[in-house]
C-alpha cells in the first residue's frame, strides 16, 4: 500500500492508519507492506515510478499546502490506472479536486484552505466556519450520524445505510458543484444526517475508488477491523493475487 503524505519522515504521524491497514490485513489472513511516498517526491519525480508496485494508494488526512499537488497526482494516477484508492479527510476532498480538474475542464479548481482565490471553490469553509476568530475546539469535531445510499459499495461495506464515524475538519465539498461531480463518475454515496454535506464518495468506473470525510482509522481496533479498511485491503491484495496468477479472494 503506497502512503502518499505529507510527514512520512515521521510515520508515527500515520500511527493510527497503520494500525487499521494491519488489522484489516490480518482480517485477510494478509500482512500489509507500506510503501511511504512523499507527496513532494511525486510533485518533483511524478507518479509513475513512485507509484509502480503500489497495489493499492492511501491518500490520507493533513493540513498545509506543501504536497497537496503531489497528493493529486496520486489520485490521478490511481484512478487512471485503476488502482484501488482511498482517501481519508483531505484524502478525500482532493480526489474532489483532481475530479474537477481532470474530467470536468475546471484547471483551478481547488479547496479554498490552499486557495482563497480559486474560480472553482470545489471544496470550501463550511459556512458555519465563516468568520470564526477562534480555531482548534470550533472544528467538527467528535460523533457524527452518517447516512449511506443503499445501492452503494459503502453501504454493503458497512452492512447498514446509517453509521456512525469520528470527524475533524473545516472544509467539506461545495453543495454548489455536486450534481457536476455526479455528471463526472462520483458517486455520493454518504451523506451527513441532514443531508447536507458529503460523507463518503466513491467511482462506479473504476474497481474500487473510495473517499471518506471523516477519520475511520480511529474506531478500527484488532479484533474488529474498520470495514471500509477491510474493503481497501482486500482489493489491494486482489489486485495483488491476480497480478502474480494467483486466484484472488
Amino acid at each position: 500500500i503506497a502512503l502518499v503524505g505529507k510527514y512520512v519522515s515521521l510515520p508515527d504521524a500515520y500511527l493510527s492508519i497503520c494500525e487499521a491497514l494491519t488489522h484489516a490485513g490480518a482480517s485477510h489472513g494478509t500482512a500489509v507492506d507500506i510503501l511511504w511516498v512523499s507527496a513532494e517526491d511525486v510533485e518533483a519525480k511524478g507518479p509513475d515510478e513512485l507509484l509502480k508496485d503500489a497495489d493499492g494508494v492511501l491518500v490520507p488526512g493533513g493540513f498545509g499546502v506543501r504536497g497537496v499537488e503531489g497528493k493529486i497526482a496520486a489520485i490521478r494516477w490511481a484512478r487512471e490506472h485503476g488502482v484501488p484508492y482511498f482517501g481519508i479527510c483531505l484524502g478525500m476532498q482532493l480526489a474532489v479536486v483532481e475530479t474537477a480538474r481532470s474530467l470536468l475542464g475546471l484547471e483551478r479548481a481547488h479547496s479554498t484552505e490552499f486557495d482563497p482565490g480559486t474560480p472553482d471553490p470545489v471544496i470550501d469553509l463550511m459556512p458555519d466556519q465563516q468568520n470564526l476568530d477562534a480555531m482548534g475546539g470550533t472544528m467538527r469535531l467528535g460523533r457524527m450520524e452518517c447516512h449511506a445510499r443503499p445501492d452503494t459499495l459503502t453501504a454493503r461495506l458497512y452492512g447498514t445505510t446509517v453509521f456512525y464515524e469520528r470527524h475533524r475538519h473545516r472544509y467539506e465539498v461545495n453543495q454548489a458543484y455536486w450534481q457536476r461531480l455526479e455528471e463526472a463518475g462520483i458517486t455520493i454515496a454518504a451523506k451527513s444526517a441532514d443531508g447536507q454535506r458529503v460523507e463518503v464518495i466513491e467511482r462506479r468506473d473504476h474497481p474500487w475508488f473510495v473517499a471518506c470525510q471523516y477519520h475511520p482509522e480511529w474506531l478500527s481496533r484488532p479484533n474488529r477491523p474498520h470495514p471500509l479498511f477491510t474493503g481497501f485491503v482486500g482489493a489491494a491484495l486482489s489486485r495483488r493475487m491476480l497480478a502474480v496468477g494467483q486466484p484472488a479472494e
